[in-house]
């Protein structure tokens, strides 16, 4: 077994901490060279590369955990791999190979072993694959040039001191055109809803809720995490748009609805004007898995749900044990979900 570094596991934030090893490959004359581990955090790159001037950067999100009976372990790697290909296209970047992806994750999380957090802990190894335009680009092109690298940062439990429900407000602000890039996991979708969510948080909300560009009339996401509903007579709803990320972790939950707790599950254009039929409501995503929203303000109309004003509802709340259960090893996964780790 690998010596833990000396971390104070409990009172880890959500932030940057550099780790010893990441992973980096470089995209030249048309092809991917093979990439290895380095120990260079920081990137000597032109004044002019293609991420600078127009934003030519994806990204993925996603963890490393201990189990209950000690082995390291990653979530769907094999999901993330399949979104960034998706996002790369989207952008005019070259397609980072899946099974290279999947190994280069691997590789990055089992060489910084001594980061993931001990089991029972609430902390996890936060994995950040990305990929970005290095080569100079001055006329508005693709780069020629890419790097895709892969960074690990240990984090904190998303809810110290408990679950405390969100207070969300329907934004004035557009996250995603109808036909824009907003089912992409881009760094520039993620550049314009920085002025919408310090807004939010200056006005006494903890997140916005967007609503589809088009209409103005559905629920799209929150531009970090996606919406999860509960019907008052149990059953779970997401929002169906092509404008919003497709969330591993929502699908998922979806899967975890239908095959472990017996639910009915539906993914459907959700309408703002029927959150109130709605028991309960949450964000899913990587960090929390689930956090429960207490209420939505609608400009000044408040919709306030049952089931997590003051707690997680209790469908949420079995949703959200399942899939931590099954992430950390004490609930049988579904074939493939969880991908062991040897550290090196």
């Amino acid at each position: 077994m690998m010596e833990k570094k000396n971390i104070d596991w409990a009172n880890l934030g959500f932030g940057y901490i550099k780790t010893d090893y990441r992973f980096a490959a470089n995209y030249k004359d048309g092809a991917w060279e093979e990439g290895g581990l380095t120990q260079e955090a920081n990137l000597v790159i032109n004044e002019c590369a293609g991420v600078l001037q127009y934003a030519q950067t994806i990204f993925e999100g996603m963890k490393a955990y201990t189990t209950a009976d000690g082995r390291i372990v990653t979530f769907r790697p094999d999901l993330n791999a399949e979104r960034m290909e998706q996002s790369a296209k989207r952008l005019e970047m070259p397609v980072f190979p899946k099974e290279k992806f999947v190994e280069a994750v691997l590789k990055t999380i089992g060489a910084n072993a001594a980061y993931v957090p001990p089991y029972g802990s609430g902390a996890t190894l936060y994995v950040r694959p990305f990929m970005f335009g290095s080569s100079p680009v001055i006329g508005v092109k693709p780069a020629d040039e890419y790097q895709f690298r892969v960074f690990t940062t240990p984090v904190g439990p998303y809810f110290k001191g408990g679950v405390k429900p969100l207070t969300i407000r329907v934004s004035d602000f557009d996250r995603a055109a109808p036909r824009g890039t907003g089912h992409i996991k881009a760094g520039l979708n993620y550049a314009m809803s920085l002025h919408a969510i310090v807004d939010a948080h200056n006005q006494g909300y903890d997140e916005n809720m967007y609503l589809d560009a088009g209409t103005r009339t559905k629920v799209e996401e929150t531009g970090g995490a996606n919406f999860l509903f509960v019907t008052k007579d149990g059953k779970v709803v997401t929002p169906k748009s092509d404008s919003i990320l497709p969330s591993i972790t929502r699908r998922s939950l979806v899967q975890v609805a239908k095959e472990y707790l017996g639910l009915e599950a539906e993914e459907r254009e959700v309408y703002l004007e029927e959150l109130p039929d709605f028991a309960e409501c949450g964000l899913c995503g990587t960090a929390a898995v689930i956090s429960p929203v207490g209420k939505v303000v609608d400009h000044g109309r408040e919709i306030c749900f049952a089931g997590g004003m003051t707690e997680m509802g209790p469908v949420t709340k079995k949703l959200y044990e399942t899939l931590t259960g099954i992430q950390m090893g004490t609930i049988k996964a579904p074939e493939g979900w969880v991908v062991e780790v040897k550290s090196r």
